[in-house]
């Protein structure tokens, strides 16, 4: 049977397997603590059994429910920041067409995202281009009023209200935020813009099998069913009743955090496939903002190899030693193009005709992979069967639920991020936001 593999062999020169099972009561505590809900942030538990809450209905729901507007939209503005965006994002990047933007016969609309930063050019170039697009607009946001998402939806909402028409663009909006409370959420009832819902007890993070990644991964075409049916079937392999050697979040948490302690503090997210950028920006937030606290946590980083083997690569050969590498591999490509043999072979490429694109990077990624473990860099790799919408939902729900084991392990709350408020403050203050008049002069005499 296909399935995820983790691979920790590669880390015993570093740490021996008995060092690791030294470290598994200790895991499996935490798992525990995660699992029976009486730790720090438990009231933020909700991804924990999402998977296999989520019925056929539900998806169907969503699917019809978004069916329409996915035929009269040519590009859809999902309007977020953080974990409101950043799920959709990896999960739609990593499945949809290298060039999409550039076809002409467009099977499914074109995400575009907007609210993840305070770019004013890009903005203006957004409009731009949206003058001359059908598109729609997913904006997520629990509250309504964080800052840079509700500065692009103001503006949005007022542009495609001027090109349609209040009531044509009433019909082009989803909203997704609380159930009851916020501005977000008062202004979808005072406008009738369809609306679903965040979750209370999930944070944005871990929000990907929501409405949150779910809405808009299914205008855009995903198959929600597929990355739902891989979470599933993550979550029953990550189960405590699974024994520590075969559960692959209880596991990946153990090494993780035996190499931590071993002085490796860094970790490298790896991949060799471009589609995976985006995948790595989710997994650093995950575990920075889950992890990042008190003086503690490892500090989450990732390359796209083989391009940034030619930039980092030197670095991670002979840097100081403080890393390790998480390596996900995809094992077999879409497509396939072979070499081509040339009679001049100036260039010297001939030993290489007939084989596949694959083959060659398969190759430096393990020949990448024997270069740094002499170097001093651990490494664990992930492998997975193929890039697609099952495996891709195992691979997040995996990552989510390890992120808990980990967090717990190193003593912290893993569901708040208390610090991500500090610049939010001082950026009101300096902005002089009604209620911020007493930090302004503070804030202006240190600038």
């Amino acid at each position: 049977m296909e399935e995820i593999k983790l691979d920790i062999s590669r880390v015993h020169q570093f740490i021996s397997a008995k060092e690791i099972n030294q470290l598994s009561q200790e895991t499996l505590v935490a798992q525990n603590t995660l699992y029976q809900g009486d730790g720090q942030g438990n009231d933020y538990l909700g991804w924990l059994h999402l998977p296999k809450e989520i019925t056929s209905a539900m998806i169907d729901g969503m699917e019809q429910a978004v069916a329409g507007l996915r035929e009269k939209t040519e590009v859809l503005v999902a309007v977020g920041i953080g974990g409101s965006y950043l799920g959709a994002r990896a999960v739609n990047d990593a499945l949809a067409h290298n060039f999409a933007h550039l076809q002409k016969d467009q099977k499914a609309p074109h995400m575009l995202f907007a609210g993840q930063n305070i770019g004013e050019d890009y903005m203006h170039e957004l409009l731009e281009l949206l003058d001359e697009k059908e598109y729609s607009i997913v904006v997520i946001s629990k509250s309504g009023t964080t800052t840079e998402p509700a500065i692009a939806f103001r503006i949005l909402k007022n542009h495609l209200e001027q090109k349609l028409g209040k009531e044509e663009a009433r019909d082009r909006i989803i909203a997704v935020t609380d159930a009851s409370k916020g501005a977000l959420r008062q202004l979808a009832g005072k406008e009738g813009y369809r609306s679903y819902v965040i979750p209370d007890n999930v944070g944005g993070r871990f929000s990907v099998f929501t409405p949150v990644g779910l809405i808009p991964l299914a205008i855009c075409g995903v198959d929600i069913r597929e990355l739902v049916s891989g979470a599933l079937e993550m979550s029953k392999r990550c189960d405590p009743s699974i024994p520590f050697e075969e559960n692959p979040a209880a596991l990946y948490a153990c090494t993780r955090n035996a190499l931590y302690r071993s002085g490796k503090k860094i970790e490298l997210l790896v991949n060799y496939h471009n589609k995976l950028h985006y995948v790595s920006e989710w997994w650093k937030q995950l575990y920075g903002e889950s992890e990042g606290k008190e003086g503690l946590g490892i500090f989450p980083a990732a390359v796209d190899n083989s391009t940034d083997l030619h930039s980092m690569g030197q670095y991670i050969q002979e840097g100081e030693r403080t890393l390790f590498e998480t390596v996900i591999s995809v094992e077999q490509a879409d497509h396939q193009i072979s070499i081509p043999g040339d009679a001049d072979n100036l260039d010297q490429l001939n030993y290489l005709e007939g084989k596949n694109i694959d083959h060659v990077n398969k190759m430096a990624e393990l020949g990448t992979i024997l270069a740094h473990l002499d170097g001093g860099v651990p490494n664990i790799r992930i492998s997975l069967p193929a890039l697609n919408a099952r495996w891709l939902g195992q691979l997040l729900y995996f990552f989510e639920n390890a992120c808990g084991i980990s967090g717990y392990m190193l003593g912290i709350n893993p569901f708040n991020q208390p610090g991500v408020e500090a610049y939010k403050r001082n950026m009101f203050a300096l902005l002089e936001k009604p209620g911020f008049e007493k930090e302004t002069a503070s804030i202006k005499s240190r600038l």
